[in-house]
């Protein structure tokens, strides 16, 4: 019987035995399987997370930052242990005691899912780092066999609190947040080192599913899971009852639910200039590596200066538009059946919200039209009247214009003694456009950038990807090639008319004036911006030289050789030729214009730095009263510097009394050029300071006719001189370094003649002439073109129906002012 017993006992152990053996062979077979091929763990020793990148002023203020998933890495050491707490207990209590997988949790959620309690997560936090990180979230036998090797292997490899760092700041948090950093700022604006117990619960109660536990819609039910992660903290040893009861019953205060604001309040809206930053950077890194690199980007742009040329380019744009009369409006219309809930319907429309003229524009929708006011619902504001006064600029039956239902902008319109509201005033986003743009002329740093109206209403920068034709400020790079080609600001170049034999026809330019001058100075040529003596100019300092310089300073690519090209006809940006009269401004030396001063990677390791100059006394630790360290430069020379300096003094005389003449009043010297192009398609300023250069041009985005009165003088130097009032205000300015090497004779500007050194009066100007090289007085340059014998020397640069001249005999003579005739063929830029 015993031995029965034996034997039946032995079979049955042999049995289990043999049962367990087989179960553990199966269970080692399937792993080994399916770890035969699994990704490599090591690689998350090395990961770095997708972060970040931001844009920082010059004062280190946050003005816009750029990722794909908006994550801000945080090491583990810089998380607050409560954080950590948190998510532990939420989600692994056993973490820091279990080997990458919990069996007891395993059993446990088993057991819940046999008593019918629901199916429960039992994936530990390293598990849920290797599903994450390298295995997908499928959900699927395979994959959880998977995910329970690599989580053992990579508890091998790496420590906990690396694993901890890794799924700490890669969880998706819901509201576009990645990590517990970046959920702590878009949930309650505050660090990590901020939050409260039930702040630090909150975001560990959210990895499940963020949208179920959303703050507002469903608040109830984020309570209370809230109050679960607390209650666990509680029990786990990482609250105290007295923490612990205070954070059960405080309430859930979040961005959301408006009861902090909201740390995009704080980042100015995207602008030209921050997303001019992430193009430029794009090409240069990659856009994978910049919106993905949590690179730091110190900025050049100086944030009053931006406004003040915001507001300077949006004035002349306004003021243009409103005296066209028309009225376009937005585009956007609301359906009048929607007008009873017409917050909810005007808060979905896609008009711009980014435009401050003159007190902040609003969206409003048209809700009534009686006979003297428009009755206006106006986003966060309420219902408002515009009254009839206010659009009398408007052509025709006003009213008729509007329907209920449009979509407009309007503002305030206010005292300016106490701020107190006049009326509410209808707006609308010109159609015409243009761009402005400011820079350091020493260094390339760019102040200011404006590349339209509105940047939300239109994304397309126009001082760095439109192309335009420059007209006249491009003249500049003609004298120039001409200065260090033996001619002087006292050379007399006639002005008289000119036919060309082209492919495309007989083209006879012209001055914007239709008059012919006779032998001129080119000083008097580029401050009356005459046409005539410029493609002399051009012809007879060759065009192959002319293009040369063109490129040399940056305007151009490759130009063309023709004569047309002179007056501006082949396309730039403005961008360019800011850049290019930078160097004029200093003397003749190299500068590149940059938007960024320093790149620093995730580390704080500088990777690009745009001032390359040494500092040769900064290691000193005191320097003399009255001096300031030396900075060294090595900056190529693109021009000589009295070349420059005879250029600017000549370009003085376009602000003081030639086409930008009463336009630009400014407290320092200042030296610029006007451009309008053939029919007035663009209309351009470029000019600068001692210290600071600065453009603007006026188009339309098609190219059309700006009108019969447009110039650069009348619409973009009052840009220029309203910017530069701020900025000299801030920056100052000075006269112009007169270099070494030459001396000042004085000479009439009408006529080119020598002139004592004591004489005075509106036709004296002390020109700077090279040592050694003795100007020519007297002697006439044509370009090559045939010309009547005894054409008369210039007297007067204005004049009325008729012009005295002096002839070369030394007699004086009577002539009428004829119009000059002109073809119909066009070369583009002429004026």
């Amino acid at each position: 019987m015993i031995r029965f017993i034996l034997s039946i006992f032995g079979g049955f152990f042999t049995l289990v035995t043999m049962g367990v053996l087989a179960v553990a062979l199966t269970i080692g077979a399937v792993f080994w399987m399916y770890g035969a091929d699994l990704p490599d763990t090591d690689q998350l020793s090395q990961y770095q997370p997708p972060t970040i990148s931001r844009i920082y002023s010059g004062e280190g203020r946050i003005i816009d930052e750029f990722a794909e998933e908006r994550r801000l890495f945080t090491p583990a050491s810089d998380i607050p242990d409560l954080v950590k707490h948190a998510f532990i207990s939420a989600e692994d209590k056993n973490f820091y005691t279990h080997a990458g997988y919990d069996p007891r949790g395993m059993v446990a959620a088993a057991i819940d899912a046999a008593r019918g309690q629901g199916v429960r997560g039992a994936s530990t936090i390293t598990q849920q780092v290797m599903k994450n990180f390298l295995l997908g979230g499928e959900r699927s036998a395979e994959r959880k066999v998977k995910e329970l090797i690599l989580a053992s292997r990579i508890e091998e490899s790496l420590s906990k609190e690396k694993i901890l760092e890794l799924y700490l700041n890669e969880i998706f948090l819901g509201q576009n947040s990645y990590g517990v950093t970046a959920a702590a700022q878009s949930y309650f604006n505050k660090p990590l080192a901020a939050l409260q117990p039930e702040e630090a619960a909150y975001l560990a109660a959210l990895p499940k599913a963020p949208s179920t536990y959303h703050p507002v819609r469903e608040k109830e039910r984020a309570i209370s899971r809230r109050n679960f992660v607390l209650r666990e903290m509680f029990e786990n040893g990482f609250l105290d009852e007295d923490d612990y009861r205070a954070a059960r019953v405080a309430p859930l205060q979040t961005v959301q639910s408006g009861d902090f604001d909201s740390f995009r309040s704080e980042i100015p809206p995207r602008d030209y200039f921050t997303d001019e930053i992430r193009r430029q950077l794009s090409r240069d890194y990659g856009e994978g590596e910049f919106l993905s690199g949590g690179l730091s980007v110190r900025a050049t742009i100086d944030r009053e200066l931006q406004t003040v040329a915001a507001h300077s380019l949006q004035r002349a744009l306004e003021d243009y538009d409103r005296s066209t009369g028309r009225w376009r409006g937005t585009g956007e219309t609301i359906d009048p059946a929607e007008l009873d809930n017409w917050e909810e319907a005007l808060a979905g429309t896609d008009v711009p919200r980014d435009i401050d003229l003159d007190n902040q524009w609003y969206p409003a929708v048209v809700l009534d039209i009686a006979d003297q006011s428009l009755t206006v619902g106006v986003e966060g504001e309420g219902e408002q009247s515009v009254p009839r006064d206010d659009i009398a600029w408007l052509r025709g039956d006003f009213f008729d214009n509007f329907e209920r239902g449009d979509v407009v902008h309007v503002r305030r319109m206010t005292n300016d003694s106490d701020g107190s509201l006049i009326r509410w005033s209808l707006r609308q986003v010109p159609e015409v456009q243009g761009a402005f743009m400011a820079m350091d002329v020493d260094t390339g740093r760019v102040l200011a950038m404006q590349g339209g109206f509105s940047y939300q209403d239109s994304v397309f920068n126009r001082a760095t990807q439109a192309t335009r034709q420059p007209g006249s400020s491009f003249k500049p790079f003609v004298f120039a090639a001409a200065l260090d080609s033996g001619f002087s600001p006292a050379t007399i170049v006639v002005d008289a008319p000119i036919e060309i034999n082209t492919p495309q026809g007989l083209w006879r330019p012209k001055n914007y004036s239709n008059r012919f001058y006779g032998p001129t100075p080119l000083r008097t040529g580029i401050e009356q911006s005459r046409n005539l003596m410029t493609v002399r100019l051009a012809q007879e300092v060759g065009m192959d030289v002319v293009a040369s310089y063109a490129e040399r300073f940056g305007v151009y690519d490759r130009m063309g050789g023709y004569l047309s090209a002179s007056l501006g006809s082949e396309e730039t940006t403005l961008y360019k030729m800011v850049a290019a009269y930078s160097m004029f401004a200093n003397g003749g030396e190299r500068v590149e214009p940059t938007l960024v001063d320093r790149v620093q990677d995730r580390y704080g390791r500088t990777v690009y730095r745009h001032d390359q100059r040494e500092c040769l006394d900064c290691d000193t630790a005191q320097l003399e009263p009255g001096y300031g360290p030396r900075i060294a430069s090595d900056r190529e020379r693109v021009m000589d510097a009295i070349t420059a300096y005879q250029l600017t003094s000549m370009m003085k005389g376009v602000v003081e009394r030639g086409t930008a003449r009463g336009r630009v009043n400014l407290n320092v010297p200042v030296a610029g050029k006007t451009g309008t192009t053939n029919d007035a398609k663009d209309v351009w300023f470029v000019g600068f300071t001692s210290n600071i250069a600065a453009g603007c041009y006026i188009g339309f985005d098609q190219p059309r006719s700006l009108g019969s009165g447009a110039s650069g003088g009348g619409m973009c130097a009052p840009v220029f001189d309203r910017f530069m009032q701020e900025a000299t205000a801030k920056y100052g300015g000075g006269p112009f370094d007169v270099p070494p090497g030459g001396h000042f004779i004085k000479i009439d500007r009408f006529t080119g003649a020598r002139l004592s050194d004591g004489a005075s009066g509106d036709n004296v100007v002390a020109e700077y002439f090279r040592l050694g090289e003795e100007p020519v007085f007297g002697v006439a340059f044509d370009g090559g073109f045939a010309m009547g014998a005894n054409l008369p020397l210039f007297e007067e640069a204005a004049g009325g129906g008729t012009q005295r001249v002096r002839n070369a005999d030394g007699s004086t003579a009577t002539i009428p002012q004829k119009k000059a005739t002109f073809g119909t063929l066009s070369s583009g830029g002429l004026y």
